[in-house]
């Protein structure tokens, strides 16, 4: 069996037993880590998944997904919710059907990533990435400014407008978390199976030679185009069960805060390999859980500061020891271990003498 085999069978089969394990999760820890770790991590991890695939598979690094998340959250919250009488109710409370407004809001999400994608199909590198960055501030002035649609206060109450087969997300958290990780496990493999399409193949071609690429015939600039729409996807996916499972959104949520802190989860699980989302999301997390309920509110001895100062300390020192995150780190301490092995000799090869 040959190295790479050996590879992938280990990490199938260590992927089985993560499936496994979070398949069973919610009867072997608390309910605070099942809903705050366990179901976040795979809702983020969606959301930063859409962020990898357009990195590592299409060379577009994109920091307008938090923003496309946000959007289809809004549209949600603007259609299922309802005027309260006498209460104070933010949005447009349309009272749709939520069957019908997840499907719209995640149409029209998909529908403005098509529209950003085509505006910036013909930019790379650092160009790209600005403009993208444009698309989520665009976005955040849009809901905080615009009072008809939010304001910079809160639409709540959206978890309890939830499609009948989702059923009650706000007294049943479990059926939330299994929502969350089905979720996830589709995104995940509709991700695995496009990049083995033609569509991926060429995509990825685009990737290391796009004017190669345009010479050979391919349209760089739709191929580019389609794949953004697809990332919108997976990231309104996300924007919807995370306004399900947050129950309310401000233009926090929508903000260069939650835009950095998806790049950051990316970046720390592995901008070239997909499963690195949901390991960024988890480290992230759990990091965030951590500081929070362990360092005083003065801030850490001698360098100060709280949560920022201490992600951003491992951030940092994940870039250094493997710039391609844990992912990449994991990669390395396989090819180290193998390294390590002992080389078997080479069979001789029987010589039959004649008689």
């Amino acid at each position: 069996m040959s190295v790479d085999t050996t590879k992938t069978v280990v990490e199938r089969v260590i992927g089985v037993g993560v499936l496994i394990l979070a398949l069973l999760a919610p009867m072997l820890v608390t309910d605070f880590w099942m809903d705050t770790v366990l179901t976040q991590t795979f809702i983020l991890g969606i959301g930063a998944a859409s962020l990898v695939f357009l990195s590592a598979y299409g060379g577009m690094i994109s920091l307008a997904q938090a923003g496309l998340m946000g959007i289809a959250g809004y549209a949600l919250g603007n259609m299922v919710s309802q005027r309260i009488p006498g209460g104070e109710t933010k949005g447009l409370t349309l009272g749709w059907d939520p069957t019908l407004a997840v499907v719209l809001a995640i149409l029209l999400a998909v529908g403005i990533g098509l529209l950003f994608g085509a505006v910036a199909s013909r930019s790379f590198g650092i160009y790209f990435l600005m403009l993208t960055l444009t698309y989520s501030v665009i976005a955040y002035l849009f809901v905080s400014q615009v009072t008809q649609v939010g304001g910079f206060s809160p639409i709540a109450g959206i978890d309890e407008y939830t499609p009948g087969f989702i059923g009650d997300v706000v007294n049943d958290r479990q059926r939330l978390y299994y929502v969350a990780l089905g979720v996830a496990i589709a995104a995940y493999v509709l991700i695995r199976y496009l990049v083995r399409t033609p569509f991926g193949i060429s995509l990825q071609g685009i990737r290391d030679e796009p004017l190669r690429m345009a010479s050979l015939g391919y349209n760089v600039a739709l191929h580019r185009t389609l794949a953004f729409g697809i990332g919108a996807l997976v990231a309104a996916v996300g924007g919807v069960l995370f306004a399900w499972w947050s129950g309310q959104l401000s233009p926090s949520n929508i903000g260069l805060q939650a835009t950095i802190e998806l790049l950051v989860i990316a970046v720390i699980g592995g901008l070239i390999r997909i499963e690195g989302a949901w390991l960024g999301a988890f480290a992230y997390i759990v990091i965030n859980n951590e500081v929070t309920n362990r360092i005083p509110s003065d801030g850490l001895p001698v360098i100060g500061g709280t949560f920022n100062t201490v992600i951003g300390l491992i951030f940092l020192g994940i870039v250094i020891v493997s710039p391609d995150g844990l992912m990449g780190l994991w990669d390395r301490l396989w090819d180290l271990a193998r390294s390590r092995e002992p080389e078997r000799p080479a069979p001789e090869a029987s010589v039959s003498a004649a008689s």
